[in-house]
């Protein structure tokens, strides 16, 4: 009979296996071509199958002795069992029948995924052209779980059909020549290329934008007429509590607590815009002569030389920042992530609909490095003085620095590496790097600091407007107006960041609670060790373990404050040791 380390060591890989399974894009992008002829099933049938092998695999976990396992053992326990009871309670709440943004969405994150896609064999390759012909199918069950949803009464927000529309005539007015999904990068050297890509082409022309046009014909012929007006587009507005019921699901999944009310969050995040006053005075005294903050703001709104002139200065300035912090991260993390970070242009198709920026992770197999897209459209409405935190934030130490470090850690299960999981903890980590700069001095101007005080201040913002719109009754107006009230952002971005909020309803939660608490377990761990206290060691510990839940991250703190209390390692990261 096998000991408990290893039996929960064969559940995990048994779940990662299912996961991939059951995700094949997702596999694809980590780098396991296995699964390159199929592609995702979410029919209600298929989300049946998945959900009877989720509790099955639950089950087994819940039978394997905790007191047996290391604290390493212990860990991948209790992340294990949250994500299979997360998996379990999107598919009970039907969540597929709630992706019809531009974010979310299954065309949004088809065009997302598609320029991400590698084919590096050509029997890889011939896998490919089997999932393109599959394509079309994704889209028209995509419509029939859209469909069942809107029957029962889950209504879209109208302004997310808007912007989802957008996107699927912005795609199929593309040249077909320029498709993302015949430009996946091929065999390298492969002399059958050229009728590869012919043959992609003509499914993209015959099948898949065919789909496409299907998909758009049922967004514009019945989910736009049944969209909540703009005064009505929050979860609220849901007949019978669902609403309700469903935003609670939703604070859960991103938060991974469930000791916050949305009212608690809400006052909590006008706590937040209130404590920022001062430092806006400070910054904003220093940089302009102005110390209240509707002046700043107005400054910051009014002076057309703090916006870009063209995209090439936008990619400029990112570039500038990914080199300085990569310089300067080694004096603040012992453990250093050994894949590369690139920047490229978020596609136009997707632009004018999408954030300032993202990050995708690398591949698994570090065939692809971890990207950081920048959107450069419309270069007039962007802010200078942004662009150095976002930076930060997706990139390093943000985003980056701390899924990479995931990806590359050694003796964790595949599941806790690469799922990508727990919001709070992942874009937590994001925010808190914004702050974090400033203490490593990458900030080289008040300007760029200005900018952290703004992203912060935006993400005070969400705690405010997201319950505000899904708890409170808010209008979309009214959010953003607050928004534009308390945020030195574009009005146009600040659109386009309310619709984000109203098409993923929880997300934005994420990155104020779990910067909160990766502050106030440092700050604690800080005053219990006093001059032991090793900011290395601490940030060691919290990428130490891939993302974990909030209350997980909390245990690993505390675990690591006890072995220096005891004389044990300064570093630790519940048992295991990371690349880089």
């Amino acid at each position: 009979m096998p000991d408990p380390g290893s039996a929960l060591a064969a559940l995990a890989d048994r779940y990662w296996e299912a996961y991939l399974e059951f995700r094949p894009t997702e596999a694809t992008l980590h780098g396991d071509h296995r699964y390159d002829d199929r592609i995702e099933d979410v029919s209600a049938d298929g989300e049946a199958r998945q959900r009877a092998t989720w509790l099955e695999l639950r089950a087994a976990v819940d039978a394997v002795d905790a007191d047996a396992l290391d604290p390493a053992g212990r860990v991948t326990q209790r992340l294990l069992r949250e994500e299979l009871t997360a998996a379990v309670e999107a598919i009970d709440v039907r969540e597929t029948e709630l992706r019809f943004d531009q974010m979310g969405g299954v065309h949004a994150e088809l065009l997302v995924t598609a320029p991400q896609i590698q084919a590096p064999t050509p029997e890889s390759a011939r896998a490919l052209v089997e999932r393109q012909r599959q394509l079309p199918g994704l889209l028209d069950q995509t419509v029939d779980r859209l469909r069942a949803g809107l029957a029962a009464g889950r209504t879209p927000a109208r302004a997310n059909v808007e912007r989802s529309l957008n996107q699927i005539d912005k795609y199929l007015a593309s040249p077909l020549e320029s498709d993302p999904f015949t430009a996946y990068a091929g065999p390298v050297g492969w002399d059958g290329e050229a009728g590869w890509r012919a043959e992609l082409a003509a499914i993209v022309r015959d099948a898949v934008r065919p789909a496409f046009s299907r998909y758009r014909d049922f967004f514009a012929t019945e989910l736009l007429p049944a969209g909540r007006p703009h005064d009505q587009a929050g979860l609220c507005w849901l007949g019978d509590g669902e609403g309700e019921a469903l935003y609670r699901h939703f604070v859960r999944l991103h938060t991974t607590v469930d000791d916050l009310t949305a009212e608690e969050i809400h006052r909590i995040g006008l706590d937040e815009l209130d404590r920022l006053t001062a430092e806006y005075a400070d910054v904003g005294g220093r940089l302009f002569g102005l110390t209240e903050r509707g002046a700043i703001f107005d400054r910051l709104h009014s002076d057309p030389a703090l916006r870009y002139g063209d995209g090439d200065e936008i990619m400029g300035d990112a570039r500038r920042y990914l080199a300085a912090a990569t310089a300067a991260m080694g004096d603040w993390f012992g453990r250093l992530p050994a894949t590369p970070c690139e920047i490229t242009a978020v596609p136009s198709a997707l632009a004018e609909d999408m954030p300032m920026a993202y990050y995708f992770p690398p591949a698994d197999d570090r065939s692809r490095p971890g990207t950081y897209f920048v959107n450069t459209a419309d270069p007039a409405a962007k802010n200078r003085f942004e662009a150095a935190s976002v930076a930060y934030h997706e990139a390093i130490p943000g985003h980056h620095l701390q899924l990479a470090i995931a990806t590359e850690l050694d003796g964790v299960p595949a599941f806790q590496r690469l799922s990508g999981g727990h919001t709070a903890f992942v874009e937590g980590w994001g925010l808190y790097a914004e702050r974090l700069a400033d203490e490593m001095a990458l900030y080289a101007e008040d300007l760029e600091r200005i900018g952290m005080l703004a992203a912060d201040s935006w993400r005070s913002c969400r705690l405010v407007v997201d319950t505000g719109l899904h708890a409170l009754g808010w209008g979309r107006q009214q959010a953003i107006d607050f928004m534009a009230a308390n945020a030195p952002v574009s009005r146009a971005e600040i659109e386009v960041e309310v619709d984000r909020y109203l098409g993923i309803p929880g997300q934005a939660l994420a990155y104020k609670v779990g910067q909160r608490e990766i502050f106030r377990l440092r700050a604690e761990a800080g005053e219990r060790l006093g001059a032991r206290f090793d900011v290395s060691a601490f940030h060691d510990t919290v990428l130490g373990s891939a993302s974990v839940s909030l209350p997980v991250l909390r245990q690993l703190v505390a675990d690591w404050v006890e072995s220096v209390v005891g004389g044990g390692p300064r570093s630790s990261a519940g048992g295991h040791v990371g690349g880089g």
